[in-house]
């Protein structure tokens, strides 16, 4: 059965409006293409509406500004409960929305609970310093919240980026407008819903539903924004870098793209390592950011990896998210299941070795088979660009030193991993990959107590752990003369 559809309409200062225009988009389940819903589009003057809205419950009059830090933390905890309460419901409505399996949609919550609990407990937590400047003065260091920030989410995991950016900009102070993507706004707006019931002050969260080139663009160009933090593709983040310094100087934080290498040593342990490679890539259908698209297998193993590779690829059970046995949907929608099947000929084409998977799967739905390539060369364009479907690339190196060269030869700086048994070389790997993550015997690892984000073109800035509320903070200096005398 299908969820229930609670929330369309743009959330504004606390409350469910129409667009402006009344203007609606269709929103679409993956599974079949049929229509879930009509939602609000929001353009350019809705995001002004909400941008206003913001703005005033950011004055430092306002009651979210004089709220005790405390009293946030609070407000975020009960907003846990909330989720916890509502789990089978937002796993169902992500699922209907974006095609994510069930199982694993409930398994993002079960993940994003603890994130929440965690940067809600980092509420009052949030210190500054004193410096011991030269002469007679007393300095000292204020955090204080940036301001109004927008928050741009991404389609594969809009619950988990929901939440993730949301609860780091209210931990810190700041007040907020979401644009979610237009493939999948439902969540988002579910979520507003549940922040205004846990007891945030009216005009502090704000969603407005549209597209990218319309409600995305007056977001990014608003001069009353003070910060924007996206995730999304790298295409998308360099025009967003731009806009933030066209009407003021945003403070930006990007989670972008990535063609992570996962590394497969002779000595690692097969039966762990081919699971988790294909973990690592046919989870949400290819759909993450962090996918393990470049599979490096050391020659000695390569020709038995691939075997086993192939075998477990062909066992993974297809079918309609909605059924909890399912272990691989949909892509998101149409133009995405048409880019994947692009690559996949591109990789034919090229001279790579289709060993299992490759086609559409039936006529209804945007399903694609886990697909595996051998022999793939780094030159290839699916070993280039970031294919964002189920598509395990498996290449053949032979030495430490080759293998690190190859992995770092790319614009991407996401994330990397590495199977092997030798302490040395898991560490020499570690210490030279060009990645904001690297994982060792293990893969797809998310934690809230640990920073996360990318290296050269695949962004700027870090998510969660401590790190996750300075991008919403300003550090005011404070210098207060001292009289000479006692």
């Amino acid at each position: 059965m299908a969820p229930q559809i609670k929330y369309t309409k743009i959330f504004v200062d606390n409350e469910w409006v129409d667009s402006k225009s009344g203007k609606t988009f269709e929103t679409y389940n993956p599974h079949d293409g049929s229509v879930i819903a009509k939602v609000a589009e929001g353009d350019k003057v809705d995001i002004d509406v909400a941008v206003r809205a913001a703005h005033r419950a950011f004055h430092r009059n306002s009651e979210w500004r004089l709220m005790d830090a405390s009293e946030r933390g609070r407000i975020l905890q009960k907003f846990a409960d909330l989720v916890e309460r509502d789990a089978k419901y937002l796993a169902e409505l992500e699922s209907f929305n974006n095609g994510t399996v069930l199982s694993f949609s409930h398994s993002m919550i079960a993940m994003v609970l603890p994130v929440i609990r965690y940067i809600g407990s980092l509420s009052d937590k949030i210190q500054g310093d004193t410096v011991p400047a030269d002469g007679e003065v007393f300095s000292y260091t204020l955090k204080q919240p940036v301001g109004v920030c927008g928050l741009i989410l991404p389609w594969n995991a809009p619950i988990a980026m929901f939440i993730n950016k949301v609860t780091s900009a209210l931990a810190a102070g700041c007040t907020v407008v979401v644009k979610p993507a237009e493939q999948t706004p439902l969540t988002a707006l579910a979520l507003a819903a549940l922040l205004a019931e846990a007891g945030v002050p009216k005009g502090v969260v704000n969603v407005v539903p549209g597209f990218g080139k319309t409600a995305g663009a007056a977001l990014t160009h608003h001069p009353d924004v003070a910060k924007i933090s996206f995730t999304g593709s790298v295409v998308v983040g360099k025009e967003i870098q731009q806009a933030a310094g066209v009407n003021n100087l945003k403070r930006i934080t990007l989670e972008l793209g990535g063609k992570s290498p996962l590394i497969i040593m002779n000595d690692a342990d097969l039966t762990v390592a081919v699971p988790y490679a294909a973990l690592g890539v046919f989870t949400m259908q290819g759909q993450v950011c962090i996918a393990a698209s470049r599979l490096y297998v050391q020659s000695d193993i390569y020709d038995k990896f691939v075997e086993a590779a192939v075998k477990h690829a062909r066992s993974i059970k297809i079918g309609n998210p909605a059924d909890p046995t399912t272990q691989h949907g949909p892509q998101v929608d149409e133009t995405m299941m048409k880019k994947v099947l692009g690559y996949i000929e591109k990789g034919k084409l090229e001279g790579a070795k289709l060993m299992t998977g490759g086609k559409r799967v039936g006529h209804e739905g945007y399903y694609i088979e886990p697909t595996v390539f051998a022999d793939v060369k780094d030159d290839m364009t699916i070993a280039k660009e970031e294919i964002f479907g189920p598509v395990q690339s498996i290449l053949k190196f032979d030495t430490l030193e080759e293998v690190l060269e190859r992995a770092n030869s790319t614009s991407y700086g996401l994330s990397a991993g590495i199977f092997t048994t030798n302490l040395n070389t898991a560490l020499q790997f570690t210490k030279h990959v060009e990645a904001g993550t690297v994982w060792v015997n293990n893969y797809l690892k998310i934690d809230p107590h640990v920073p996360f984000g990318g290296f050269k073109d695949s962004g700027l800035g870090r998510e969660y752990g401590l790190y996750c509320l300075d991008p919403y903070l300003e550090v005011k200096t404070v210098i207060v003369a001292l009289s000479k005398k006692l």
